[in-house]
């Protein structure tokens, strides 16, 4: 059986209420409703981000909360939010004819568009005229000081709002105001809302996905310089760290060929180890423990087969390098995410790599062409820190090939060694 989607219920403690009292019964789908209730809407980013990955939609009491914790960043899962306008607005105004003090084709309206408000008055007969509405996002003195200004210049008798904290200020400040607040049918559509989202979220997280990784490395033919039983113990290291990293995601790992692997795995699981497909997946760790450089396409698919094929097309864009691309395809065969096919450096433009390693090869003695970075750094009169991220810079242009790590009994970071592939100096 499908587990029960989770909704987080953002709102006002009085909404919030009364949404956890209607239960999932006014849902379509078997459904969890989690309480996230506030004083005021700024703290509506807090309380998204206090419910967690764990929650599949959230449904928020009125656009102005929506709104907030859209901007802030802290919205990464499908929302929807409650409408107020049409039949809430309509009870509002039914609720401002009993109050003597207000006239109702002269008030004041926030968080509504003046369409809203336009429509409703045309469907009651009624003239707007004489209404002003506000729809721009504020704080909560700021919409409740336009309120009362109008109130006291005498162009309004009252005033409408969707926001439980304006409505206590102004009722403090004695100025006449009526909540508008959402219909019992408007809470009802809004969690059907919100309950479908999540489902389709849940589906769309589900979605097979297929990361092809590719070693140009490896893809050389063998060289003297490269011994076979090097490419071997290289092919078998970066097996199992893509081993180690697929455990991590519940994914799995196959070999293709020499030079390239095909971890198979779900949209949700990747988006998390690529920062919602913004970073290349499994690259860092490679470069930073391996010293390669990988060549990496994403792709989604509703068969295996359509999700290989999408990587296939996302490598093929990383591979061609011409200009930004995205490394991930969706299921329609769409860029997901634009990204470059190394990522950007800060600092100072690093030399060529032709030109570190002439410099090294004009300093090796007695034929050895293999180094580590503090040999490097020595040659080249730099930080081993320096000569490190120059020896992966000839890694990813061929000019040198990372040597498994020099493992030994003494605590502390392996030796990596470098081979440098100097008979390039003389094809170019």
């Amino acid at each position: 059986m499908t587990p029960d989607l989770t909704i987080g219920v953002v709102g006002p403690h009085d909404l919030v209420e009364r949404v956890m009292l209607m239960g999932h019964a006014a849902a379509p789908l078997p459904c969890r409703l989690v309480a996230a209730a506030y004083r005021d809407e700024q703290e509506a980013p807090d309380k998204v981000t206090r419910l967690g990955a764990g929650v599949d939609a959230c449904l928020f009491a009125s656009p102005v909360p929506y709104d907030l914790a859209r901007r802030s960043g802290a919205l990464t899962m499908p929302a929807t939010y409650v409408q107020l306008g049409g039949a809430a607005l309509i009870a509002a105004l039914g609720r401002a004819v009993m109050d003597e003090r207000i006239d109702p084709r002269r008030v004041s309206v926030d968080v509504l568009s003046r369409a809203d408000v336009e429509e409703a008055y045309a469907d009651l007969g009624l003239a707007a005229d004489g209404v002003h509405s506000r729809d721009e996002p504020g704080a909560t003195g700021t919409i409740a000081a336009y309120h009362e200004r109008l109130v006291r210049q005498g162009v309004t008798t009252g005033a409408l709002t969707c926001l439980p904290a304006v409505a206590d200020r102004l009722q403090a400040a004695e100025v006449p105001v009526v909540r508008v607040r959402p219909t019992s049918a408007a809470v009802r559509t809004a969690l059907h809302t919100a309950a479908l989202l999540g489902a389709h979220h849940r589906l769309e997280e589900s979605q097979l996905t297929v990361v092809l990784v590719e070693v140009p490395t490896l893809r050389e033919p063998v060289r003297r310089a490269a011994p076979r039983h090097w490419r071997d113990e290289l092919r078998l290291s970066l097996h199992r760290l893509l081993v180690q990293e697929a455990n991590r995601i519940n994914a799995t790992v196959t070999a293709i060929d020499d030079h390239s692997y095909m971890v198979t795995a779900t949209r949700g699981s990747v988006a998390t180890a690529t920062e919602g497909f913004r970073v290349l997946p499994f690259a860092a760790r490679v470069r930073d423990e391996l010293g390669l450089a990988v060549e990496v396409g994403v792709g989604m698919g509703r068969t295996t087969h359509d999700a290989e094929a999408h990587a296939r097309a996302a490598l093929a864009r990383t591979q061609t390098g011409k200009q930004a691309q995205g490394f991930a395809v969706d299921r329609e065969g769409r860029a997901l995410v634009p990204a470059p096919r190394t990522p950007p450096q800060g600092g100072s433009a690093k030399p060529k790599g032709v030109e570190v390693l002439a410099r090294l090869a004009a300093k090796l003695e007695n034929g050895d062409t293999v180094v580590d970075a503090e040999g490097a750094g020595k040659m080249l009169g730099v930080t081993s820190r320096t000569a490190r991220r120059l020896l992966r810079t000839l890694v990813d242009e061929g000019l040198a090939w990372p040597l498994p790590p020099n493992r030994t009994p003494q605590p502390g970071r392996p030796r990596q060694l470098y081979r440098l592939i100097v008979e390039k100096l003389g094809s170019r």
